[in-house]
């Protein structure tokens, strides 16, 4: 009988997990994002815009941070496999079917949330940028842990429908 140690524990939930820390952080800068908007809308002051701005820049940085990773893996990765922009930033068909609703979700949440608020109090309108966080690590996510089909041979002949009829030798 096997005993599994407590420094192992996380190992073996990544296993069973892929992109379980991406999903994690996606959903903490969700909170995040979410909380400081409806904080800052609370407040009611215009001075106090900072609450949601200064977390939703960090969000928008980090976010683009992410894309530019998950662009680089992807592009690694292309050279064998075929990548879609549909599958490597919204998980369609790359990923198990509750990853993409989960990360999805989060890019949801940390969108809609925002948005109202900031229909409602129009300064708080910088937490909108957030979301590019969330996408982005669903892109790595993607980028990292997506299974995408082989690529085909560059030299392999493919039938297309825009090719000219040939007339027949045989009848005149």
């Amino acid at each position: 009988m096997s005993r599994e140690r407590p420094w192992e524990r996380g190992r073996a939930t990544a296993e069973r997990n892929p992109g379980s820390t991406l999903v994690r952080l996606s959903w903490a800068g969700t909170l995040i994002s979410c909380a400081t908007s409806i904080a800052n809308a609370a407040t009611g002051s215009r001075r106090e815009y900072w609450l949601s701005a200064a977390p939703a820049l960090v969000l928008l940085a980090l976010g683009c941070v992410a894309f530019l990773w998950a662009f680089a893996v992807a592009v690694e990765r292309s050279r064998t496999e075929e990548i879609g922009v549909g599958g490597l930033f919204f998980l369609e068909g790359c990923a198990p079917r509750r990853a993409q609703l989960v990360m999805m979700a989060s890019v949801a949440v940390q969108t809609v949330v925002p948005l109202v608020v900031a229909i409602i109090r129009p300064f708080t309108a910088f937490a909108v940028l957030a979301p590019v966080w969330s996408l982005g690590l669903a892109g790595l996510w993607g980028a990292r842990h997506g299974t995408f089909p082989p690529r085909r041979q560059a030299g392999a002949s493919q039938p297309t429908d825009a090719e000219p009829d040939r007339p027949d030798s045989g009848d005149g």
